[in-house]
């Protein structure tokens, strides 16, 4: 028989039991806080516990005597009969790769002792009596506050300004009487969904409040993403605030929409709204989705197919025809064909191509009054919402040191769950174990007054892909960095299989052009998978480049590593025969083999160059300087590799094609445009980064 007690989050939630071919299970009764007789774990049961904490427990069953002979420290990489790899990270540690929810593998004296598997938001632990603190259990210990069961207060129906009510469950630990934190989650997948997830905080001695947003799920209201999310945010905090059990501090957490939500609440200066746990948070509009850079990102209809209705259906997103959905013309017309009804919210998307008063609304960056809320802010370099993140950094930069902390990884959307993104493998420190210990001492700090020393730790930690590294910094834009320019050069041929283009560290005196042909009916490729509704992974674009419609420019050969860690500014001198057309830029990493991996891009419309509520249509002969903002990395070019800088007008599956008409990107007709970028002399392109020294 073997034994072991699983943690979700350093709270025991169950004792495994191996018998044989049978599992039992003893589980927390949460509501009771006291444990359930052993019974043999059911696949209903089994399901319920892999979709909570990440860990299969019946497929361990024939897994762990295999695991115990075959993790024998002796090949660094093994291959399991169960399509699995895994990689000897450490000495009886081995971290499992090209797995979404990795599960790792601990081992003394020849037999398992743990299983280790974390995700965006918090860690799961399945180990060994005695072995805790050889875990990252032992951290836990740090935190003193009691389990405390769980009570469901109640849904209420909480009355916004405007008379329609959201439907909003409370949950509260039974065992205290009042004056306590609130943690506020609010969301439009469904309130009841993982909300287990967030009993960890009742447990931990807080309120926690998860809401139905307007229009979705048991809410009234239509529903409109970013919409009114200041004023119902801001409503509902003073409605927890009011409660009789709350000591009128309020937090808030999530990722995604979720984070969205609380930058939007945050805007409206509520001031009981004390702490915030802002995790791949979205942006506004035309800085981040659905609008970036004033173009309109294909890349989110899988996410939009998803919410459609009033309930969450994510299996909207998985489809086999993409292809055909993201030609359909007008766009008015995708949700009728694809789906066989309207969408109201992308009616208004399509009817307002412009930054007017509808995206106004819903811009929360600009909205921001900039108060001082303690913030920690988790996101990755490859997040689809990461320019969202790049606003709340903006926001956060000048709080005083203990009121922010930044956790930046090497993570796409999904978060801390992987250790190898598509074109790019990490170390074996890529995933953090501690990202939930950190959100509740920054709760337990800033909404309960304990001194944890969370305000003491580094305000920015960040990791350096290359080098694989985790790093530490004051502030964001990391202070150590110095501002270097990439000048772009070539004699006209940069489009040419990689041709003469060149990136030099000043700029070149001789004026030069590179040109190239965009049809809007053969774009260029933006190599993601749809279905999977990542859109910022770090493909492999070696292939892609040499189209003709792609410029590309590169450095000679690194001598030395190369750092770079930061956002990055481009600044492009372009014309074009055509009224209107979008700029794509990417920066890669080319290896010694020519592999060209994207660790960044940047977007803009051509017309939105000096503002996005009034855009300006190009003419043919003129040159105009457009200034783009890159996504965010921090990447150790080495020695023997290359820093490419690829420019193009196209970018499928991540945009919908600009017509190069005064129609943009919803025409149903095109023309082919001839773009040109000019470089040295007057016309200074470059790329500005932040180098390490």
């Amino acid at each position: 028989m073997r034994e072991y007690k699983l943690y979700i989050s350093g709270i025991l939630y169950g004792y495994v039991s191996y018998e044989g071919e049978k599992v039992y299970y003893k589980e927390l009764d949460v509501y009771e806080n006291k444990f359930l007789d052993k019974v043999e774990l059911t696949k209903e049961k089994n399901l319920e516990i892999t979709d909570f904490c990440k860990i299969n427990l019946l497929e361990l069953t024939d897994k762990i005597e295999y695991y115990e002979k075959h993790l024998d420290g002796k090949r660094k990489f093994l291959r399991t009969k169960y399509g699995e790899t895994y990689e000897l990270a450490e000495d009886n540690y081995y971290i499992q790769r090209r797995k979404k929810f990795p599960l790792n593998v601990l081992k003394r004296n020849g037999e398992i002792v743990a299983f280790l598997c974390s995700n965006r938001e918090y860690s799961s632990i399945l180990v060994k009596e005695g072995y805790e603190d050889i875990t990252p259990l032992k951290a836990w210990k740090e935190i003193k506050e009691p389990i405390h069961p769980v009570k469901y207060e109640g849904m209420f129906d909480v009355e916004m300004r405007d008379g329609i009510k959201l439907s909003t469950d409370v949950f509260l630990p039974a065992d205290i009487e009042g004056d306590i934190p609130a943690i506020l989650v609010r969301t439009p997948y469904g309130k009841e969904l993982n909300n287990q997830s967030y009993f960890k905080y009742v447990q931990r001695g807080y309120a926690v409040v998860i809401q139905d947003v307007r229009g979705r799920n048991l809410s009234e209201g239509e529903w409109m993403p970013n919409y009114t999310e200041v004023e119902d945010g801001d409503d509902t905090i003073t409605w927890i605030a009011n409660r009789p059990w709350c000591n009128k501090k309020v937090g808030m957490i999530g990722g995604s929409y979720l984070g969205y939500v609380q930058w939007a609440a945050a805007a409206s200066g509520n001031p009981y709204l004390s702490a915030m746990v802002s995790i791949v948070c979205a942006g506004s509009a035309f800085m981040d989705l659905p609008r970036r850079g004033g173009c309109l990102t294909s890349g989110m209809l899988a996410w939009a197919f998803s919410v459609s209705q009033k309930k969450f259906k994510p299996e909207l997103m998985e489809r086999d025809d993409w292809e055909e959905v993201l030609n359909i013309r007008p766009l008015e017309n995708i949700p009728e064909i694809a789906l066989g009804y309207k969408v109201d919210f992308l009616d208004n998307w399509f009817k307002n191509p412009d930054y007017c008063k509808f995206w106004a609304d819903s811009d929360w960056h600009a909205r921001s009054k900039r108060t001082v809320i303690p913030t920690l802010i988790m996101s990755g370099w490859f997040d689809d919402n990461g320019m969202g993140t790049t606003q709340a950094l903006d926001i956060v930069k000048d709080f005083p040191v203990g009121k922010r902390k930044v956790i930046l990884g090497p993570w796409q959307h999904s978060g801390n769950s992987r250790y190898d993104l598509h074109g790019v493998d990490f170390g074996a420190n890529a995933l953090r174990f501690d990202i939930d210990l950190n959100f509740l001492k920054w709760f337990d700090l800033h909404l309960k007054g304990i001194e944890n020393g969370i305000d003491k730790t580094s305000p920015v930690e960040y990791y350096t892909v290359g080098d694989n590294e985790w790093k530490t910094a004051e502030n964001w834009p990391v202070p150590e960095t110095e501002k270097v320019e990439l000048f772009l050069d070539s004699k006209g041929n940069a489009n040419t299989s990689y041709g003469d283009g060149k990136i030099v560290f000043e700029n070149p005196t001789e004026e030069n052009v590179d040109e190239y042909e965009y049809d809007p009916n053969n774009p260029s490729i933006h190599i993601i998978d749809m279905s999977e509704n990542e859109i910022e992974v770090p493909e492999d674009y070696t292939e892609e480049e040499k189209r003709d419609d792609m410029l590309c420019y590169t450095t000679d050969v690194l001598e030395e590593d190369f750092t770079i860690t930061g956002d990055m500014d481009v600044e492009l001198y372009v014309s074009s025969d055509a009224v209107d057309t979008d700029f794509i830029v990417r920066i890669t990493d080319v290896d010694e083999n020519g592999k060209s991996i994207k660790l960044a891009d940047g977007i803009l419309g051509a017309k939105y160059r000096n503002s996005f509520e009034h855009p300006e249509f190009m003419e043919e002969g003129k040159v105009y300087k457009l200034n783009i903002l890159t996504t965010k990395i921090s990447n150790t070019f080495k020695k023997g590799h290359r820093i490419r800088v690829t420019i193009t007008s196209s970018a499928k599956n991540f945009m919908f094609p600009n017509s190069n008409t005064k129609d943009g990107f919803n025409s149903e007709t095109y023309v082919v445009a001839n773009n040109k970028v000019h470089h040295g002399g007057r016309y200074s392109s470059k790329v500005t980064i932040r180098k390490e020294n």
